[in-house]
């Protein structure tokens, strides 16, 4: 058994980040490839971009999964229901550096609300599923040990 006070007792305070929101969305490929043969779904559920980016992939139902497992994500995160959010106003974009969530209102002004000042996303695909986890991060506050 370690006694961690011994090695925090010259720390006087550390910066610390709150996580205001987790959300978690696993999806079936299978499922939004089924989705994406309905007129009209890609339109309602993927921003312009998101449309772009994944026809533009070697399988684009696996990406066109990892947006919508974004989404259902983010929703869960502040607790709002994909409803309250609206699925275009929650897009997914891939950089150099991982995927990025952006946010247009309502969406926005949900994130405000929460007082977070950041929204994390990590995707994960394996056979037929992705999944997506999504963190809001708040303010800054000091935090003694």
């Amino acid at each position: 058994m370690y006694n961690v006070s011994r090695f925090t007792k010259d720390i006087p305070s550390l910066g610390a980040h709150m996580i205001t929101g987790v959300g978690i969305d696993l999806c079936r490929i299978s499922r939004i490839a089924e989705c994406l043969s309905r007129p009209g779904f890609e339109e309602k559920v993927f921003a312009e971009r998101e449309r772009i980016y994944a026809k533009n992939m070697k399988n684009p139902a696996q990406h066109f999964a990892a947006s919508f497992a974004a989404k259902e994500a983010f929703a869960k995160a502040g607790g709002w229901g994909i409803g309250k959010v609206g699925l275009k106003n929650v897009w997914l974009e891939r950089t150099p550096t991982g995927p990025v969530i952006f946010l247009e209102d309502p969406a926005r002004l949900l994130v405000e609300s929460t007082g977070a000042k950041k929204v994390h996303v990590s995707l994960s695909h394996d056979g037929d599923n992705v999944v997506a986890i999504v963190l809001l991060e708040g303010g800054s506050q000091n935090v003694s040990l």
